[in-house]
């Protein structure tokens, strides 16, 4: 078994000496920690336990998430001390984790392929016969849509988008010295790497035209080539002063972000120096922008691989189940969140058969008089759009909240808010200055005695196909406070209101914040040897410093504090006199853990007479002070009993989960221990199985019931 950790190798525990309470190093880098977790996601590729070809997905997944982060916090370093020691500390883990990557896929991956009959070839190792195929389907397939560009006088140095492979090409004229430069960009399409016929041979298209090039330069001299991919900087968050037209700021920051200043130019392990140092200086990079790597540029090239129907090398099939609850509701989904909350469990339980239906039967019934929403992130295809529109179109009165800054979603948001405008749906870009994040969705209905409020409250975007990917949590109901609050909540977010008390909702930016203090400093209150404090929190990131230097407190106290933390977590656990009551966790596995939860233990023994709370915000600065959150109570027994066994499963996986140490490094946990922070043991504490991850076991949860 292979699962190293991203420090310590040795494998001692990593220690911290103690850290003042009001010391700036009891926060940790966020850009250290994002790049831990990613750190993480590579390790899925590393560990032999992981299904083969989902193994292979895994390095895609690293690549494109370190596009992302170079994308999105490279470009926003300035030139202060503070700064340049961070981008020392980034290259460094860059390029360890670059050298993971080449040696997992050259060491590990590509020969336990090749045991499969799987073979991802260069050019040397293909037989005559498929050097012959691959030459006529590069003729008839490639060639037509290749555009060698020259840049000479005549000829300026060609635009290159973020992400793109090319070939930098150095040729000259027979019989004459002088050097030229060209450049081939490598299509994505038909496809990243051709496959034999009748095989399951491949050799990257990259490769195949590298060896093509005599055909694109006919009589000239090929010197060498060399592919390079370059990273831009994609920050385009418009500013307040922008003024009122959102969309029209939106659309010129999209075309901005195309010419963004390039943050990274990857070349092969070993460049040819003059071909780089033209690149450099056409491209304006500086030396330490410049990486060097050993195999592949772009793993997202691995897709059709990862991709073959092989299913004894993929994770076991998983069709999720329709939610128990709603599994008898008839065609009337109403009648059944008016006998008692609905609450769901993705992607165990079925978003198509809940959340999509909950809209869609809206849309059809002649009693719903309104239709409210918020669209963060939603698919090409979005059946949510469609009934928006038949429920406009039917007379109903239909408003959207569309954010159209949603981080690279921006520009399909902006053509679905175009689209429902055209087919007379109110459509609100949210508050000015503030993001909309919130995952909410109300139906007005006319009933015999009155209106009634049917609301959806979720932890994930509306979106089916992510929704079948990534973990989340939903609650239905037609409570009477909950849907007067979520009505307060749209008039906030399309209108001019400025509510700022709602009486069960914890809403962002108004009083979310201070309600999470506030359950974090009751804690500390109720705190005693009898029924000490206890805190679970599962969420995506934890950075807010307000937040930490709470539970801080809390530990300081005595409060028992379990973090269930995906990504980057900027507290720092275990440090004596600070955090010695604080454990992270972060669980990495098949599902992209999104959900969030939040159980103050309020002084019980019990903890599902606690509070809990399912919400879209983390814990995280932008969420609480500069986005429109939402979290709702989950008041039902039955309920807090499933979200209790989704934190138990977590905080007893000895399989997917890593424990965080107090520097900032993480291990893989083989001795979960749930019941430290959740007192009581519940009857089924003895199922978990620990050579099961979290979904696993979940999914034994959604079959059994």
């Amino acid at each position: 078994m292979n699962t190293p950790a991203t420090h310590a190798p040795d494998g001692t525990k990593p220690e911290a000496p103690p850290v003042d309470t009001q010391s700036p190093d009891r926060f940790l880098r966020r850009d250290v920690q994002w790049l831990e977790f990613n750190g993480r996601v590579l390790a899925m590729s590393e560990d032999d336990r992981t299904p083969l070809l989902e193994r292979v997905r895994f390095l895609s997944i690293f690549t494109a998430n370190l596009d992302e982060f170079f994308m999105k916090r490279i470009g926003g370093l300035r030139d202060t001390p503070e700064d340049h020691a961070l981008r020392t500390t980034i290259r460094a883990m860059t390029d360890r984790q670059c050298d993971r990557q080449a040696h997992c896929w050259q060491s590990s991956l590509l020969p336990a392929l090749r045991d499969q009959g799987i073979s991802v070839l260069q050019w040397p190792e293909l037989e005559k016969e498929e050097r012959e195929e691959a030459r006529t389907w590069f003729r008839s397939a490639l060639f037509p849509i290749l555009t060698p560009l020259a840049v000479d006088s005549g000829h300026r140095f060609p635009f290159i988008s973020t992400g793109s492979l090319s070939l930098a090409v150095a040729l000259r004229r027979p019989g004459t010295d002088e050097h030229l430069f060209a450049r081939v960009k490598i299509p994505e399409q038909p496809t990243r790497m051709y496959r034999f016929e009748g095989t399951e041979r491949f050799i990257l298209v990259r490769d195949l035209v590298t060896e093509c090039l005599d055909d694109l330069f006919p009589g000239m001299e090929i010197l060498h080539s060399m592919p390079f991919r370059l990273t831009r900087d994609a920050e385009i968050e418009p500013d307040p002063e922008d003024g009122e037209d959102l969309l029209h700021a939106v659309e010129q920051k999209l075309k901005e972000r195309r010419f963004g200043r390039v943050v990274r130019l990857e070349v092969p392990r070993g460049p040819q120096q003059r071909m780089l140092r033209f690149l450099m200086s056409e491209l304006e990079v500086r030396e330490s922008e410049v990486y060097e790597l050993d195999g592949l540029l772009d793993y997202r090239n691995l897709d059709p691989v990862a991709d073959l129907p092989r299913k004894e090398l993929h994770w076991s099939s998983w069709l999720p189940r329709r939610p128990r609850d709603l599994a008898k509701s008839g065609n009337d989904m109403f009648a059944r969140i008016r006998r008692g909350d609905v609450m769901v469990h993705h992607p165990y339980e079925s978003f198509d058969a809940s959340v999509s239906r909950f809209i869609s039967e809206a849309a059809s019934d002649p009693s719903v008089l309104a239709i409210k929403q918020s669209l963060y992130r939603t698919s090409g295809d979005s059946p949510f759009v469609a009934d928006l529109i038949r429920a406009a179109e039917r007379g109903k009165q239909v408003a959207v909240l569309v954010e159209l800054r949603a981080r690279f979603d921006e520009a399909r948001n902006i053509e679905w808010a175009k689209r429902l405008e055209r087919a007379g749906v109110h459509v609100a870009y949210g508050v000015l200055g503030l993001k909309t994040h919130t995952k909410t969705a109300l139906v007005v209905r006319k009933e015999s005695d009155g209106l009634r409020c049917y609301t959806h409250i979720g932890t994930g975007n509306y979106n089916a196909k992510t929704a079948s990917l990534y973990e989340d949590i939903g609650l239905f109901t037609c409570d009477r406070v909950l849907g007067d609050d979520l009505v307060g909540l749209f008039n906030y977010m399309t209108g001019r209101s400025r509510q700022t008390e709602f009486r069960k909702l914890l809403v962002a930016p108004v009083a979310m914040k201070q309600r999470f203090l506030e359950l974090i400093e009751r804690e500390v209150a109720l705190h005693s040897s009898q029924c000490p404090g206890r805190i679970v929190a599962k969420m995506n990131q934890i950075e807010d410093k307000g937040i930490i230097d709470a539970l801080y407190r809390a530990s300081q106290a005595g409060v028992r504090i379990d973090l269930i933390v995906r990504g980057f977590c900027c507290l720092r656990p275990g440090l004596p006199g600070l955090s010695e009551n604080i454990r992270v966790r972060s669980v990495i596995g098949r599902f992209l853990e999104h959900s969030r939860i939040f159980h103050f233990g309020a002084g019980k023994p019990d903890p599902l007479e606690g509070d809990w709370y399912i919400g879209s915000a983390d814990w995280m600065y932008r969420n609480l002070q500069t986005r429109v959150e939402a979290a709702a109570p989950i008041e039902l027994r039955a309920h807090r009993e499933r979200l209790l066994r989704i934190l138990w499963v977590e905080l007893g996986d000895a399989r997917q989960a890593w424990s965080m140490h107090p520097d900032g490094s993480y291990r893989l946990d083989e001795a979960g221990d749930p019941a430290w922070s959740l007192g009581m043991a519940p009857h089924w504490s003895t199922e978990i199985d620990s050579s099961l991850g979290t979904h696993e076991l979940l999914m034994r949860d959604a079959i059994a019931h």
